[in-house]
C-alpha cells in the first residue's frame, strides 16, 4: 500500500491533488475546530513529497498546497462578496479564488527557494532552511500590499500546547516552530527520528520556561466591564431610518447595568453616523455616563476637516470633545482613529477605475482616511486602554507599538456581520487571543453579532456571548502589570534569525556556482 502511495506521488497531477488536499486540511487546525496536529501532519507530508522535486516543480506543488490552505481556510470571504457585493455567484467565487491564488504565491516562493537552495543533507533542509523560508514568507504575506496575515501557522497553537512561547517570540515565532516540527516529522518518514526526539523535549522545556521570562503579574484591583452586542442586521445598519433605533437599542441594552459597570464597550460603528449628526445623542449619553460614574467607549464615524475616520470615542468624565462652529466637526483628544484600513471595505485602491464596475466597490463607508500608526492610549476613568479596530488586531507589531507600561487592557471592536455564519468571525477571535498571549494583558472584544468575549493575559476566553443574538456581557477583569519578552522585542529576533539563515544559504549557493 505504501509503495502504491509513493507511485501516486510521482505522478504530477496526483501530486498536485495531494498537495491541495493537504493544504485544505490545515483549515481544521484553526477555529472553530482547533485540531492543531493536522497542520503539522499536512506540512510534514508536503515536505516529504517535495524533497525529490525540481525548484519549478516544488513551486507548483507548494502553490497547490497554499491554494488548498486559503481556498478552504478563508472561504468565508466569499460570504461578504456574494451577499453584499452585488455580483453574480460566479464572479464572487472567482474573486475569492483570485485572492486565494495570490496568497498561495507565498508558500510557492518558499517551495521554490527550498529546492533551489536545498543542501545535500535532509536535516539542514528541513530543520534550518524550511522554517526560515516559511517564517519570512508568512511575514511578507502580512506586509506586502497592506498585508493579510490570516492563517499563520502559529495561530494553530492558540489552543495548542506551545502557545505560551508566544509571550517570547510571538505568533510568527510559533510559525517558525511549527515549520521546524513539521520538518522533524518529515524526517521521521525517512526513518530519522533523532530530530523529533530532541525538539519535542526542548519545546516542552521552552513552554515551561517562557512565563519565567515575563514580568507580568497581577496589579491588584479589578475593572468591571460590560460589552454590548447589538446584533444589528448588516442590511439595515447603514440605512438612515434605522440610525436612531440602532443608537437607542445600545442605550436600552446598557441602561440596566449602569449602576454596576465601570466601562461599557459598544462595537465598531455602533453609532453608524458622523459625530456632528448625532451630537445631541452623544451629549445626553455623556451626561448619563457621568451621572452614573461610568464611561462608554463606542465605535463611531468621526470627521476632521474634510476627512472621515473609523473611530473609537470615550463618553463620560474623560470626554474631551468640542464641536466646531464652522464645519461641525468635533475635536476630541481622547479618541482613536483606525490606522490599518481594510482594502475595498474601508478604502478602494484605484477607485476611479474600480468604483464604476460593481456595487462591491461601493460598500457603505468605503472612503475612510487613515489614522496615525502610533496613538496614545484611551484614558477611561483613570485606566489606560490600547485599542484596535477590526482587522487591525491581526497586526501584532502595530498593537505592540501602542502598548506601554501604563496600558492595563487591550480592546478590539469589530463588526463581523459581513461574514454571516462562517468561520471568519471565529478565526478573528482566535487571532485576538494570540495578542493577549504576546503582550500579557487581558483583552476585551465587543462585536455587533459575535464573537463578543473577554480573554485573560494567557489567551484563554473567560467570558463569551452567544453569536447572532442581542445581549450584554459583564465581567470583572483582574488588572495586570509588567511586560512580556515579546512586548520588548517584538518579531525582530525571529525575523533577524530567519534572515541570517537565508543569507547563509544564499551565500553557500552562489559561492558553489
Amino acid at each position: 500500500m505504501l509503495n502504491k502511495l509513493r507511485a501516486f506521488a510521482h505522478c504530477p497531477k496526483i501530486r498536485l491533488i495531494l498537495a491541495y488536499l493537504a493544504g485544505a486540511s490545515t483549515a481544521l487546525s484553526f477555529a472553530p475546530y482547533s485540531i492543531w496536529p493536522v497542520y503539522l501532519i499536512a506540512m510534514a507530508s508536503a515536505l516529504h513529497i517535495s524533497r525529490i522535486l525540481s525548484p519549478k516543480e516544488s513551486a507548483t506543488f507548494w502553490l497547490s498546497f497554499g491554494f488548498g490552505c486559503f481556498s478552504v481556510g478563508i472561504s468565508w470571504v466569499h460570504v461578504s462578496i456574494d451577499k453584499f457585493g452585488g455580483l453574480p455567484l460566479v464572479a464572487s467565487i472567482g474573486l475569492m479564488a483570485i485572492l486565494a491564488f495570490y496568497l498561495a504565491l507565498y508558500p510557492a516562493l518558499a517551495g521554490y527557494l527550498l529546492q533551489k537552495l536545498s543542501p545535500k543533507t535532509a536535516f539542514t533542509r528541513n530543520i534550518l532552511l524550511f522554517p526560515a523560508l516559511w517564517t519570512l514568507t508568512e511575514w511578507a504575506r502580512g506586509w506586502v500590499l497592506t498585508g493579510f496575515p490570516w492563517l499563520w501557522a502559529g495561530y494553530s497553537q492558540t489552543e495548542g500546547p506551545i502557545k505560551d512561547i508566544a509571550s517570547v517570540i510571538g505568533g510568527l515565532g510559533l510559525s517558525y516552530l511549527i515549520a521546524m516540527l513539521a520538518g522533524a516529522l518529515a524526517l521521521c518518514l525517512q526513518k530519522r527520528w533523532y530530530s523529533l526526539a530532541v525538539l519535542v523535549p526542548l519545546l516542552a522545556i521552552g513552554t515551561y520556561l517562557s512565563p519565567l521570562l515575563s514580568t507580568v503579574e497581577p496589579k491588584g484591583g479589578t475593572i468591571k466591564v460590560t460589552l454590548v452586542q447589538g446584533n444589528i442586521s448588516q442590511s439595515m445598519k447603514w440605512q438612515p431610518e434605522t440610525l436612531w433605533p440602532t443608537m437607542l437599542k445600545y442605550m436600552d441594552l446598557s441602561r440596566p447595568e449602569f449602576t454596576d459597570t465601570d466601562i461599557f464597550i459598544w462595537p465598531e460603528s455602533a453609532i453608524p453616523a458622523p459625530e456632528s449628526i448625532v451630537a445631541d445623542f452623544l451629549d445626553n449619553t455623556k451626561k448619563v455616563a457621568i451621572l452614573n460614574n461610568t464611561a462608554i467607549i463606542t465605535g463611531i464615524i468621526s470627521k476632521q476637516q474634510d476627512d472621515f475616520y473609523n473611530s473609537l470615542i470615550v463618553l463620560g468624565e474623560d470626554d474631551t470633545s468640542e464641536q466646531s462652529l464652522t464645519d461641525g466637526s468635533i475635536e476630541n483628544s481622547n479618541k482613536y482613529n483606525k490606522h490599518h484600513l481594510l482594502p475595498i471595505g474601508e478604502y478602494v485602491p484605484f477607485e476611479s477605475l474600480l468604483r464604476p464596475i460593481a456595487p462591491f466597490f461601493n460598500l457603505p463607508m468605503s472612503s475612510f482616511s487613515r489614522g496615525e500608526y502610533q496613538q496614545t492610549n484611551l484614558t477611561v476613568i483613570g485606566h489606560k486602554i490600547a485599542p484596535a479596530i477590526c482587522f487591525e488586531i491581526a497586526f501584532p507589531e502595530q498593537l505592540r507599538a501602542n502598548v506601554n507600561a501604563d496600558t492595563e487592557l487591550l480592546l478590539t471592536v469589530s463588526n463581523d456581520a459581513w461574514f454571516g455564519h462562517s468561520n471568519g468571525p471565529l478565526q478573528h477571535m482566535e487571532i485576538a487571543q494570540m495578542r493577549s498571549i504576546e503582550l500579557g494583558r487581558p483583552l476585551v472584544r465587543a462585536t455587533n453579532n459575535g464573537v463578543t468575549a473577554v480573554v485573560d493575559e494567557r489567551g484563554n476566553i473567560t467570558h463569551q456571548l452567544p453569536q447572532f443574538q442581542s445581549g450584554v456581557l459583564m465581567a470583572e477583569i483582574p488588572l495586570m502589570k509588567g511586560a512580556t519578552a515579546f512586548s520588548k522585542w517584538g518579531q525582530w529576533p525571529i525575523l533577524i534569525w530567519s534572515s541570517f539563515l537565508l543569507i547563509l544559504f544564499f551565500y553557500r549557493y552562489f559561492t558553489k556556482q
